[in-house]
């Protein structure tokens, strides 16, 4: 599993040397982004919602703890980097979060990001609960529910009612939503069949499942299509024309 990292850093050797320790040694870490000052470091974090924020305590105008404070909401973990052994670091002590010394040592740095990976891990598996809990507290199909679509580098949470269309190639199956977003999951497209009907999601053709409630028109010519609200162009197969005409009411 990758997890998408930014480095602050008021020098770019720093930033640069901590990129390559990271891509060589720990190979989980996609660093996704940096800044030099705590004012780029708030909008490369806005910008690009890590997981983890290599920050470095001391820097000019800012620190890397007036950045925190700054935010609104922290939803990333936190590896302190810091040249000075006392610069806050009784209190990162203190409240137990990882940091690392310059120059960085290998062995201290895989061991942080390890412990920090294992924290995003279970963070990830306690939002997949979260909504089990309340898929279970809300029984029937509700335009509210949200599908866990599993990626190669996240699982991404979805409204069912965003969803436009599906489509499958092989054993993957690439989610269109409305937002004119797509997430490619490594499932099969039967796997979301079943699950996703009672939604309003249907199988047309053996590659596709469409949202009847985005479906535009239905054209007669041979085997006859469906033009979505995006004017995407879904086809029917002869075994399904039946199936699909009921579910439209035709």
């Amino acid at each position: 599993m990758k997890w998408k990292a930014v480095i602050i850093d008021d020098e770019r050797n720093n930033i640069e040397n901590l990129s390559l320790l990271l891509q060589e040694y720990c190979p989980a870490i996609q660093v996704a982004g940096s800044a030099i000052n705590a004012m780029e470091g708030r909008k490369v974090i806005t910008d690009l919602l890590p997981d983890i924020v290599f920050l470095d305590i001391q820097m000019p105008e800012e620190s890397g703890f007036d950045l925190l404070r700054s935010l609104d909401n922290i939803d990333f973990e936190v590896i302190f980097v810091t040249a000075f052994d006392t610069y806050g670091i009784q209190a990162v002590k203190f409240s137990a979060v990882d940091y690392l010394l310059k120059p960085v040592n290998i062995e201290e740095l895989k061991k942080a990001v390890n412990k920090t990976a294992a924290r995003l891990q279970v963070k990830r598996e306690n939002e997949n609960v979260r909504n089990l809990l309340q898929y279970i507290k809300q029984p029937a199909p509700a335009g509210d529910h949200k599908l866990a679509l599993p990626g190669a580098r996240e699982t991404r949470f979805v409204f069912v009612k965003d969803i436009l269309y599906c489509k499958s190639d092989n054993t993957y199956t690439t989610f269109f939503l409305l937002n004119k977003e797509k997430i490619i999951v490594s499932k099969s497209i039967r796997e979301y069949e079943e699950l996703l009907y009672p939604y309003g999601i249907i199988r047309t053709h053996q590659s596709y499942l469409v949202n009847k409630h985005f479906i535009e028109s239905f054209k007669k010519e041979e085997e006859g299509y469906l033009l979505l609200c995006d004017k995407t162009v879904i086809p029917i197969s002869r075994l399904k024309k039946e199936f699909v005409k009921k579910e439209l009411q035709l």
